[in-house]
């Protein structure tokens, strides 16, 4: 018994230096270690910046800062892009998005996401937007460089643009961007 004991240690005792070394190491940056860089999900990864960007700032006024309001629009966004169904239509001059889910909480991020960036967008690129609400989600319908709506398609367009940092910094920030 105290034979089968000793031999567990002494095979244990490599092991385990080797992982208190390899531990050592992560927790100081010590050796060839490769630092990670993403935050590991993309939502966690926007609130991680602009938390940073925040920080960063000595003028960020704290009293107004709500990062609750950045994750539920951030929901809204996944919720559109992963779960909203999209149904193209040409239409003259353009195309029409119909945008609609089963799942109401899909719909309401549908009609908040759908609207609000053809308010943003509307009159930016030779594109002319216009959205509105519908029981089963929303509509959008776009005139424009038709053959450039087809190959962005919905997705495209609602990526399109670099403004979403500065959104998101601004809901952050405690602003309505969406007015």
């Amino acid at each position: 018994m105290r034979f089968g004991w000793v031999l567990a240690v002494m095979l244990a005792g490599p092991v385990a230096a080797q992982q208190m070394s390899h531990d050592h190491a992560m927790m100081h940056g010590g050796g060839a270690e490769v630092q990670a860089t993403q935050a590991g999900q993309s939502a966690f990864a926007a609130i991680q910046e602009i938390v940073g960007i925040l920080e960063a700032d000595p003028a960020t006024d704290w009293t107004l800062v709500n990062i609750d309001a950045l994750r539920e629009h951030l929901v809204d966004m996944d919720n559109v892009t992963l779960r909203a169904v999209v149904r193209a239509q040409p239409i003259k001059g353009g195309m029409a998005f119909i945008v609609s889910s089963e799942d109401a909480g899909v719909i309401a991020s549908i009609q908040r996401m759908v609207v609000a960036h053809a308010a943003v967008m509307d009159g930016v690129d030779g594109m002319r937007m216009k959205a509105s609400e519908r029981p089963y989600g929303a509509m959008l319908g776009i005139e424009g460089d038709e053959a450039r709506l087809r190959g962005l398609g919905f997705f495209g367009i609602m990526a399109s643009g670099m403004h979403h940092q500065a959104h998101h910094l601004a809901i952050a920030r405690g602003g309505n961007p969406h007015h």
